[in-house]
Formats: C-alpha cells, sequence, structure tokens
C-alpha cells in the first residue's frame, strides 16, 4: 500500500515539474515575443521617413495578371462599418501618404494611371500639413499615390490590381481616394468606375444617389484656367451689365434651346454666349449672333450679376469655381448635384438653387432678389471662394479639416463658423446656425415695450428678477411726451437694467435690434403682463433653447378663412388649434428682429405702426414665410388680461381691434403672395406638471391657471 502511494505522488511531482516547465517556455516566448516586436516597431518607428516627392526619384512597381483586384465599391458605407475610427486617436486625424510610384502593367508596359500636376499638388499639400504623419502605425486615414483625379486618364484594371497590392489596404478601410471628374462616355457615371472597397473618396461629381452621407465628401472640379488667369482678387460692388449670364458649354440641349428662347425674348437681361466655330477652346466664348467675335473667358463672367450653372453629362463642373472666382452668384439648375462641402457650407447664402422644370422661371425668381441681397451674396461667395477653393492646396486642406470636424464635431468648429457667422460685429446670428441646443447659461433678455404705467412696469420686474435665466432687461418707453422714470427709482434687483427712450411712439420699436441686446434669445413681454410665474417664464426659455427657429410664447391666436366673405378672420377664441403666438408674451431669436427691421418688406411695417396693431402678427408671418414652421405655445395658461389695469387704457380694448388684424392677416398674405402660417394642435407642457408626484420633486411646479 505504501510503495502504491509513493508511486502517485511520484507521477504528480512529474506532471508538477513538466507543467512548470511548459509555463516558464510559454513566458519565455512570449517575453522575448514583445521584446522582439516592441524593438522592431521601435527601431521602424526611427526609420519612418517623410516621403520624397522627388519626380526624378520614383520607382516602378509591375503589375502582373495573378495579382489581385479589389472588390466594388460598397454602398452602404459609413464612418462605422466601411472604416475603423479607432485608429484616428482622440482630437486629430493623421494621414499616411504612400510613396510615390509609378504602376505599369508587367507585360505591356502600360501604366495605370499617369501623374497629373493637379495630383501632384495634392499630395504635396498633405505631407506639409500638420495632419500628416510618416508612421503608417499611427495613421487615420491612408492616402495611396495613384492619380484617379479624372478616370480618362486611368485604366480600370490595372488601378484595381494597384491598389489590391497596397500594404495598408486592408480592403480600403480607412482610405481616401480623390476624384474630380468620374465616369466616361456614354454613361458618365456620377462616382469614379473603380472598384474601390471600403475606401472613402473625395469625388468632384456625387448626385444624390451615389453619394454616401456622413462618408464620402463632395468636393468641386478643379479649373486649370484660374491657375493661368488672372482672377478678380477682390469685390468692389457695383451693378454688372446683365442679370444673368449663361457661359456654360456642356448644357444639355433642351435646356439650353429654353435658356436661348429666354434670351430672345430679354436681350437687356440674358447674355448667352457659346462656343466659339472657328476656335474651339475654354478661354473663349462667342455669340449666337456673332460667332466670328471672341469674348475672353473666364473675366466675362464679371459681366453677370448671376451665372447659369445647368445639367450636363457630368454633374461636376470647374464653372462652379470660375463663378465665384470672378463674382458671379452661380444659379445653380442641376437637381440631384450634391454641391461641395454641402454638409457644412451653407450655398443659400452664396448661391441661388432652381428646379430643371422651373427653368422657365428663373429671370422672375432672379428679378426677385433685391440688390442689397444680391451684394451680400458676391460678398459670401468671396469668402467661399478665398477661404477654401482659390487653389488645389485650398482645397485639400479644407477637405482635410472637413474630415477632421466629421470625425471630432466635439472639438471642432460648427456650421456657423464654416460659413464666416460672426455676432461679434452686431450682426444676429442666423438660428440655422446655432447648435442643436443653445447653451443654458447664456440666458435670455427680456425687452418690455411700456408707455407710462409705471406701476406695472416695476411689477413686472420685481418678478422677471427672479427668473433663473434672466440676464438683463432692457425697457423700450415710447413716450415721447414723458420721460421714463430714474434708474434710481426702479426696482432694486440683481440683473442689469436699460431705458431706451424711442424717437416716435411705433409698435415695431419692439424688435428693433438694440446693440444692447447681448443674448441670442429675447422675451418680448409688454408692461402688463405681470400674471407669469417664475417657472413658467424659465420653462418658456428652457422650450426656446430646444427651438431656437421659432417663436415660442403664452398667448395664442388662430387664423381661419371665412368661405362667405372669402377673407381670412383673426380667432381669438379658444380652439384646438393655434397657428400664431403673440409676442406680448414670448421668445423669439434676435435674428428675427434683424430680419423684421432690415428684412421684412417695409409695406408691412408701414402698416404696422400707421395703425398701432398687427407688428406680433407680422412677426409671426416673418418667422413661418422664412422656416416654413409654426409657433410653440408653453404652458396651459389662456388669460393674459392686466387685473389692475382699466378697459380704456388698453389698446386691445378698440372696438375695431379684431377687424384690423383680420385685415392684416388679409394684407399680409396678399404683400407675401400666399399664406405662410401653419396650424397645429399641440402645446408644451412639462413632463410631470399634471403628475400626482411629490411637488418638491418637479422641476416646473407652479405653472400658474388658465
Amino acid at each position: 500500500m505504501l510503495n502504491k502511494f509513493a508511486l502517485i505522488r511520484s507521477e504528480c511531482q512529474q506532471n508538477i515539474y513538466v507543467v512548470l516547465l511548459l509555463s516558464t517556455l510559454v513566458l519565455t516566448a512570449i517575453t522575448l515575443y514583445n521584446a522582439f516586436y516592441k524593438a522592431h516597431r521601435l527601431h521602424g518607428e526611427d526609420n519612418f521617413n517623410r516621403i520624397s516627392l522627388d519626380l526624378n526619384d520614383i520607382g516602378e512597381i509591375r503589375l502582373t495578371e495573378s495579382i489581385d483586384r479589389t472588390r466594388p465599391r460598397r454602398s452602404n458605407c459609413t464612418i462605422w462599418t466601411c472604416m475603423d475610427p479607432y485608429r484616428c486617436g482622440h482630437d486629430r486625424i493623421t494621414v499616411y501618404v504612400y510613396p510615390l510610384q509609378e504602376y505599369v502593367d508587367a507585360n505591356s508596359g502600360v501604366e495605370a494611371a499617369p501623374l497629373t500636376q493637379e495630383f501632384y499638388q495634392i499630395l504635396e499639400t498633405i505631407v506639409k500639413s500638420p495632419y500628416y504623419t510618416t508612421n503608417p502605425n499611427e495613421a487615420c486615414l491612408f492616402v495611396p499615390s495613384i492619380d484617379l483625379i479624372n478616370q480618362n486618364n486611368i485604366n480600370l484594371d490595372l488601378v484595381n490590381r494597384a491598389l489590391a497590392s497596397l500594404n495598408y489596404w486592408d480592403d480600403g478601410r480607412n482610405h481616401l481616394l480623390f476624384n474630380m471628374l468620374p465616369g466616361v462616355f456614354p454613361t458618365f457615371n456620377t462616382v469614379l468606375d473603380v472598384n474601390t472597397d471600403h475606401a472613402m473618396i473625395a469625388g468632384g461629381g456625387f448626385d444624390s444617389w451615389s453619394y454616401r452621407h456622413g462618408f464620402d465628401i463632395s468636393i468641386p472640379v478643379w479649373s486649370p484656367l484660374l491657375r493661368k488667369h488672372p482672377v478678380a482678387t477682390s469685390y468692389s460692388g457695383g451693378s454688372a451689365d446683365y442679370l444673368l449670364l449663361v457661359a456654360q458649354l456642356n448644357i444639355l440641349p433642351k435646356m439650353l434651346w429654353i435658356l436661348q428662347g429666354l434670351a430672345e425674348e430679354n436681350p437687356k437681361d440674358i447674355l448667352l454666349l457659346q462656343q466659339c466655330n472657328n476656335k474651339p477652346s475654354r478661354k473663349t466664348r462667342c455669340l449666337a449672333a456673332d460667332n466670328g467675335h471672341e469674348i475672353s473667358y473666364p473675366s466675362v463672367l464679371l459681366k453677370g450679376t448671376f451665372c447659369l450653372l445647368g445639367p450636363s453629362l457630368r454633374l461636376g463642373n470647374p464653372d462652379l469655381l470660375e463663378m465665384l472666382a470672378f463674382n458671379c452668384i452661380p444659379v445653380i439648375v442641376v437637381d440631384s448635384y450634391i454641391l461641395p462641402f454641402e454638409d457644412v457650407i451653407d450655398w443659400s447664402l452664396a448661391s441661388v438653387r432652381i428646379r430643371e422644370a422651373d427653368i422657365h422661371l428663373v429671370l422672375d425668381t432672379l428679378k426677385s432678389i433685391s440688390s442689397e441681397k444680391a451684394e451680400e451674396m458676391k460678398q459670401q461667395g468671396r469668402r467661399l471662394y478665398e477661404n477654401y477653393f482659390n487653389s488645389i492646396r485650398t482645397m485639400t486642406m479644407t477637405t482635410l479639416e472637413y474630415i477632421q470636424c466629421r470625425l471630432f464635431p466635439h472639438t471642432e468648429r460648427n456650421k456657423k463658423h464654416w460659413n464666416f457667422v460672426d455676432s461679434s460685429n452686431g450682426v444676429a446670428l442666423n438660428p440655422l446656425f446655432l447648435s442643436r441646443v443653445v447653451s443654458r447659461s447664456d440666458g435670455f433678455t427680456a425687452v418690455i415695450l411700456t408707455y407710462d404705467r409705471v406701476e406695472s412696469l416695476f411689477l413686472l420686474i420685481e418678478k422677471l428678477s427672479v427668473v433663473p435665466s434672466l440676464h438683463a432687461i432692457l425697457v423700450v418707453w415710447n413716450n415721447q411726451q414723458k420721460a421714463p422714470p430714474l434708474l434710481s427709482s426702479f426696482p432694486a434687483i440683481s440683473r442689469p437694467i436699460k431705458v431706451i427712450q424711442t424717437s416716435n411712439n411705433r409698435l415695431s420699436n419692439r424688435f428693433y435690434p438694440y446693440k444692447d441686446i447681448e443674448t441670442e434669445a429675447i422675451l418680448t413681454i409688454d408692461d402688463d403682463i405681470n400674471m407669469l410665474t417664475e417657472d413658467e417664464v424659465e420653462f418658456g426659455y428652457e422650450v426656446w433653447r430646444e427651438f431656437p427657429d421659432r417663436i415660442v410664447g403664452f398667448p395664442s391666436r388662430l387664423h381661419v378663412w371665412e368661405n362667405l366673405t372669402s377673407h381670412w378672420r383673426y380667432e381669438s377664441e379658444w380652439t384646438n388649434q393655434i397657428s400664431m403666438v403673440l409676442t406680448g408674451a414670448a421668445f423669439h431669436h434676435k435674428y428675427w428682429s434683424h430680419m423684421y427691421t432690415y428684412r421684412m418688406p417695409e409695406v408691412i411695417k408701414d402698416i404696422v405702426d400707421g395703425r398701432m396693431n398687427c407688428e406680433d402678427i407680422a412677426m409671426n408671418f416673418l418667422v413661418a414665410n422664412v422656416t416654413n414652421k409654426p409657433p410653440i405655445k408653453v404652458t396651459p395658461r389662456k388669460k393674459f388680461k392686466c387685473p389692475e389695469c382699466a378697459n380704456n387704457e388698453m389698446l386691445s380694448a378698440d372696438l375695431n381691434h379684431m377687424r384690423e388684424r383680420s385685415r392684416c392677416i388679409d394684407e399680409f398674405t396678399h404683400i407675401y403672395g400666399r399664406m405662410p402660417l401653419r396650424t397645429v394642435e399641440f402645446r408644451a407642457d412639462p413632463v410631470l406638471f399634471k403628475d400626482n408626484f411629490p411637488e418638491k420633486l418637479k422641476r416646473f411646479s407652479d405653472m400658474g391657471t388658465l
């Protein structure tokens, strides 16, 4: 028995020794592997050098028939499905450029893609940019040194083999390919016909079908004429000779036929140029009536206020950049064209877009644009060109910055910066350029319109002073016969108060964009609206923060069509619908005050100030006409009458008041040429204010009564 136990013990010891030996060998192997890998990696990093851009020192790679081909382009790529965003670090992209090589067929010697000057400049710009890395192990993006700018110049099969042979291709993940002219005759596809697999494409001819939103980048087509021709380097204003200039050579015949008819009917408004028969060249144009008289192009674009960009076999054309370079506002009549960097650039500020089916209305559309607006569009076009498109280098850097913003949106500039929108000079920001939710800490400015109801004014100021998000109070004293009270007599509150005495008693004074308004949000409020609670006002501001392009407020009204009279009626009775929120107690963005004062039709302001009525209706029409959105009513309160005020003191006590407001709706509809107001059947209330829930746990508990 003893020998049996001894034998078992001996076998166990042997097994333990074997396990320990194997463990030691495994740990030793892991240690040696890590040491070797680290040494190899560090050695490699120390020897990564900036690629040579010497055109006399380009290697040659011969592509045999047996080399694999790349797979077709994935049609539904996103940054999460077709690339590895985790390669891109935390705050900045890095770009690796493959060394310059000539890829040639091993048998015939045919080159896959000859190097052009434009693509060489792209590579040179990347290598000299702060995004460049010499280490492929650290790269977020890889740019092959294979010139795909113009599909006419490449051999598709050889390019497919060349891409597949790249060391870090990995089915195209994290690879960026540049192409400006996709497709070939006769199909002229809107995307490069190369098998690009998972690769990202910076392309110049995308349409809404081929563009992969959030993944591809739409870039402009560069014009070689801008490199050789002296460009209009500044914009000095002034009127052009023609309203519309058409100088594009490759417009499709159907649209060209319509344009020829318009030009014959309106020779003083439209200048139509065509290719010269005796000397076909992009540098010259000729008149249809005098084909022998050559006109220098693109400098002739200076003669037009607007220049037409029409549909052609290729969607992307160099004409767009030529128009911007020579201060001509592009009129884009290509339905499906994805404009360059349109995710961040608001092209409506610098161009006009018209549906192809509406080309016969082009003159009516352009004549409706004021000269002031056209000047602003030209200036914006000049800013876009100078900052993003004036050279291959600038366009390349714009592409890299665009990708940087896409991958790191929280650390980079937002859309208002891309479009040069700045409020530091007193110009209000368009709400379209604000963040999705405005910062709570910005607060709002209460603009109180008053005449001489001092007691009611002071009571309102005291009530507003306890609202957490109140930033400041601006009192608009609309009485020219009586001086406003001294500031020392105003209630002592912790927020600044400014009093402005107007030169004329006009209701429109409440919407003037006073320079003293520092916040984006404005609460316009009458001096007798002192029944709102602290929670109601604060909640109204919270709702506006999420919808900064809307009017958000408390008293609501409705417009109703009367079949018997064929007129609109102003309805103040309580109904299930609203279409207006009255600005006697409402939040709006200060941009709308700027629009009301400087952009709204002057005849509407004349009606408002002449009748001392309808300024709130005018503001609702203005906002709805621009946004095509309804206002938002907040909280259930419906009664807003001043309990301390006698009826004979209130403007709304006038018996003709309701008739005048109905008349305003009719007239404003006629002026705008349509009814822009939108009817809705909802309001915004706090989530818990009606729930059977402890009051102290509700953020907004005092929401007032009906």
